[in-house]
């Protein structure tokens, strides 16, 4: 039997105004948001989404899209005009004043933009506050607030009240709260858009670390678009009201739904999103241990390599053999490829970023292997198709190719594109087979 949503969100509408039901009868007709004005303003229309247990969902959108509307319907803040929101499998537009107070108590827990700490309450209380709520003892709150300041990066500074504590440290404080209560799913409503750019990262790496360990359900707003992309398993594209696309990070940069998800993500950092799995190519240039050496000939001639991967049972990648390698073997008669394997390649696992990609491609005068756990050859990456990826260039396909820069993206094209990424290539990094 398949889990339970931990967030349902169905046929959404949340309209302010005179007459909110007429605006829902007539844009469910089919008249825009527009339209509907003088009944009333159409904050949330027709939004539909689930969350899994344990996801990082990112709904973002620009100012006016809907989004914050959005999250404060999912606690019960606002009621819906329309449609139903479902937390853990109860529903919040229904729920009476009692479960949404258990509702919020066990289920559901908020960390807020501007941090809402409570000034006259030390750091550790802050953090204790929602157990307090929960009627946990004096004792166990102060051992749990103890264990969650250590967890965020605030060991020691629990006797502190939140005027000695930097913007950043505060905002920690906050996430502290909001995990302390143990609750099944997390809102972040631009949790961390009021801090400096440097703190900024810092928090969002943080958020990812502290994920892998705790497993959290998170509902998270933002208006930064790198920043969706950085943290969301998947992520909710918000414009006037709607939900106009549903789809991982990757998927919404590599096929956008419209002309306006496209423009808009048309500038994000594509080297923090895009891994090797999503822009690597099938091998073609791979070799069979036990085809011999006149085979490997034959496919490299064919291809117009210079070389070629070699793979084992299971396509486990034993390594590659060169041209000049190959043919000493053919000369000789020998039969035995292995003779002449080496392990001169680099590898990468599916999930790794391609901006770790530029530096093992610099390496290499050969494409970067992608591997599975079991060392399985999944596909490759030419240094083309990584370059094309990182300036959404078209990709010209083709593993291991010519000696010389591929003549589709200028020299200096490459050279702006690997500094973007922090790894300046050696004068002769792009001669090789690749």
């Amino acid at each position: 039997m398949p889990e339970r949503a931990a967030v349902e969100v169905t046929n959404l509408y949340k309209i302010f105004g005179r007459k909110p039901h007429d605006a829902v009868r007539r844009l469910r007709e089919g008249a825009s948001r527009d339209e509907v004005s003088k009944l009333g303003t159409a904050a949330v229309i027709d939004a539909s989404f689930t969350v899994e247990p344990g996801e990082i969902f990112v709904v973002m959108g620009l100012s006016g899209s809907g989004k914050s509307t959005l999250i404060r319907t999912l606690n019960g803040l606002l009621e819906p005009t329309a449609g139903d929101v479902s937390i853990m499998g109860t529903s919040v537009g229904t729920a009476s004043t009692s479960e949404l107070r258990e509702l919020r108590r066990n289920h559901v827990s908020m960390v807020f933009q501007h941090f809402a700490l409570l000034p006259h309450r030390t750091v550790a209380e802050n953090v204790a506050y929602g157990l307090e709520i929960q009627g946990v003892s004096t004792a166990e709150r102060r051992s749990r607030a103890g264990e969650i300041l250590d967890l965020v990066g605030l060991g020691g500074w629990g006797d502190k009240l939140p005027d000695e504590l930097s913007g950043g440290m505060r905002q920690r404080v906050g996430l502290g709260r909001a995990l302390a209560a143990d609750t099944d799913v997390l809102l972040m409503d631009e949790a961390f858009s009021a801090l400096d750019p440097l703190i900024r990262r810092e928090m969002q790496e943080q958020l990812l670390e502290l994920q892998t360990q705790l497993g959290k359900t998170i509902v998270f707003i933002t208006h930064d678009l790198n920043e969706a992309m950085f943290l969301g398993d998947r992520v909710a594209v918000m414009r006037d009201g709607r939900v106009v696309q549903v789809d991982t990070p990757e998927q919404i940069i590599t096929d956008p739904a419209s002309e306006y998800v496209e423009k808009f993500v048309h500038d994000v950092d594509r080297a923090r999103v895009l891994t090797a799995a999503s822009i690597m190519e099938p091998g073609r240039s791979v070799i069979s241990l036990s085809s011999g050496p006149r085979a490997a000939m034959r496919r490299m001639r064919d291809l117009q390599t210079s070389a070629a991967f070699v793979i084992g049972p299971n396509r486990t990648l034993l390594g590659t053999v060169h041209d000049r390698a190959v043919m000493s073997l053919v000369t000789s008669g020998e039969s035995d490829l292995s003779a002449v394997v080496q392990d001169d390649y680099l590898s990468a696992a599916p999930e790794t970023p391609i901006s770790e990609l530029v530096e093992l491609s610099i390496e290499s005068v050969l494409p970067v292997a992608v591997t599975d756990a079991d060392g399985r050859l999944l596909g490759v990456v030419p240094r083309v198709t990584l370059l094309a990826a990182l300036g959404n260039l078209p990709a010209s396909t083709g593993e291991i190719a010519t000696v010389d820069p591929p003549a589709t993206i200028p020299i200096d094209v490459i050279t702006q594109t690997l500094r973007a990424t922090g790894a300046d290539a050696p004068a002769n990094a792009m001669n090789g087979a690749n």
